[in-house]
């Protein structure tokens, strides 16, 4: 396949803007009950750590699993023991949580319907003010436990996507009542505390929210809500593939636009995203999740507060529990804490640093981001495009100009053959259950490589170049040689 010549430029001279690492606010993770486990933790102080989340989301903080609502539906008592461990472990870690309230207690609950593995009950409440004094003992107890101030940093965030009837068995009234009656709950303990929805799949009911709090004089604090690039493909029979192909190249800029707009003064916090809502997409293991996460972030700067990605962890549960180390989960990490390409992507994202640099040029799907970090300037590289199109290798040229000194240039790399773990488990014959060697080895294969890039003198710039295979992100690092 024949290369496309790509040309950028950089002029280290140009006056620096503000990096916002919205897409560090907020990542996401499965249900509560698995925060509960010692995997779990590890995974996401690894995630704090090196990539620098602030807070995290999950489903079911009220499912019966963390018995949180029990006993005679008449008179239900609430116990929230486990919800303090969790997030103690957050504070702890210096994390906070984004706390989504549901799914419905059984004994709270109208009726059977249950989504997930884990059966959260999906139907409203039988009587809305025992739902209300859920909520409203929930908060009163963070409060009294972390303390106002602490808990006014929080954020309630009302159901998940009940524009679904997967997830929501009442109608759009219903669920308005329900957001009506735990704003009031919140904002009773506290008038300070943040509360927001709807949470919604596909960009949706953020109009109609922000009408009926506005007619009725109910508090909304922010907008949430998710999107995925295979949402375009909703109702038709298509496979993993095919859903993809559907899509385009920077839909997703394309779609946060208008609930930008819509949502004019209040913030919008994307509470999920990624390549696609299933939980067994091949895609979320291969380089191009990586490529896919670089264009998006670039390219939804300025238009959201928040982009959590979902998810950090393959320590997940909606469908049973999976024990392939590949199987297309969502997480950043694989069950056993290996880095995926995605992982790299944020990592890099993280480590670039608050000022972005202007940079020119652009292939038909090579593109990249620079800013600075100290004396170093990182370039960020991608070479992407949905699947089945027409994308080739790029040969790219980085023209450095204005360097006060010679530049060192080293370059990392993700594609198919660097820091892609799921290519050695191929290799090893793609085993169910790993041994400690095998997840060595994989720990290993996962590692990003610095190289050393040659730099020539071109007048009074500098340049560097390189392949950019498809599918591939790349981290080109300039820094003075005296440095």
């Amino acid at each position: 396949m024949s290369e496309e010549s790509v040309e950028f430029k950089l002029d280290l001279g140009k006056t620096a803007t503000p990096l916002l690492h919205y897409y560090e606010m907020c990542v996401g993770s499965g249900h509560a009950a698995l925060a509960l486990r010692a995997d779990w933790q590890a995974h996401l102080r690894k995630c704090r750590d090196e990539l620098g989340f602030q807070y995290v989301r999950f489903h079911g903080l009220l499912n019966d699993d963390m018995s949180v609502c029990v006993g005679n539906p008449e008179h239900p008592e609430h116990r929230f023991y486990n919800v303090d461990v969790i997030f103690d472990f957050l504070l702890e870690i210096g994390m906070r949580p984004f706390i989504e309230l549901s799914f419905m207690p059984t004994v709270l609950a109208s009726g059977s319907q249950t989504v997930f593995h884990y059966r959260g009950n999906v139907t409203p409440p039988r009587d809305f003010e025992q739902w209300e004094d859920l909520v409203r003992s929930l908060a009163q107890h963070l409060a009294g436990r972390y303390g106002h101030e602490e808990v006014a940093r929080w954020f309630f965030e009302v159901w998940n996507e009940p524009n679904l009837d997967y997830f929501w068995g009442g109608t759009q009234e219903d669920y308005f009542e329900l957001y009506r009656r735990s704003a009031a709950a919140v904002k009773f303990v506290d008038s300070d505390f943040r509360i927001g929805g709807p949470a919604t799949a596909r960009d949706g009911w953020v109009e109609e929210l922000i009408a009926f709090c506005r007619e009725n004089g109910v508090p909304l604090d922010f907008i949430s809500t998710h999107h995925y690039p295979t949402d375009v493909a909703v109702g038709h029979d298509l496979d993993m593939e095919e859903r993809m192909a559907a899509s385009r190249r920077g839909i997703l800029t394309e779609w946060v636009k208008e609930p930008r707009r819509r949502a004019g003064d209040l913030p919008l916090y994307y509470t999920e995203w990624n390549t696609s809502p299933s939980c067994l997409d091949p895609y979320h293991d291969d380089p191009y999740a990586a490529a896919f996460i670089l264009k998006t972030i670039a390219d939804n700067d300025g238009l959201a507060d928040a982009y959590a990605f979902w998810t950090f962890s393959d320590v997940f549960e909606e469908a049973p529990f999976p024990s392939r180390p590949f199987h297309g989960g969502f997480g950043l990490l694989t069950l056993h804490g290996i880095e995926k390409p995605s992982y790299h992507a944020f990592r890099f994202l993280h480590e670039l640093g608050d000022e972005r640099l202007h940079i020119e040029g652009a292939g038909k799907t090579a593109e990249a981001l620079a800013a600075t970090r100290g004396p170093a300037t990182h370039v960020l590289f991608w070479n992407y495009d949905v699947p089945r199109s027409d994308i080739r290798p790029a040969r790219v040229k980085l023209t450095v100009s204005r360097s006060a000194e010679p530049l060192r240039a080293t370059i990392e790399r993700v594609d198919a053959d660097h820091a892609n773990p799921k290519a050695e488990w191929d290799a090893m014959g793609r085993p169910h259950y790993l041994s400690a060697d095998q997840v060595a080895r994989l720990r290993q294969a996962s590692a990003v490589q610095v190289d050393e890039l040659p730099v020539r003198p071109s007048d009074a710039d500098q340049v560097v170049e390189f392949a950019l295979p498809p599918w591939s992100i790349a981290r080109v690092t300039l820094s003075p040689t005296g440095a």
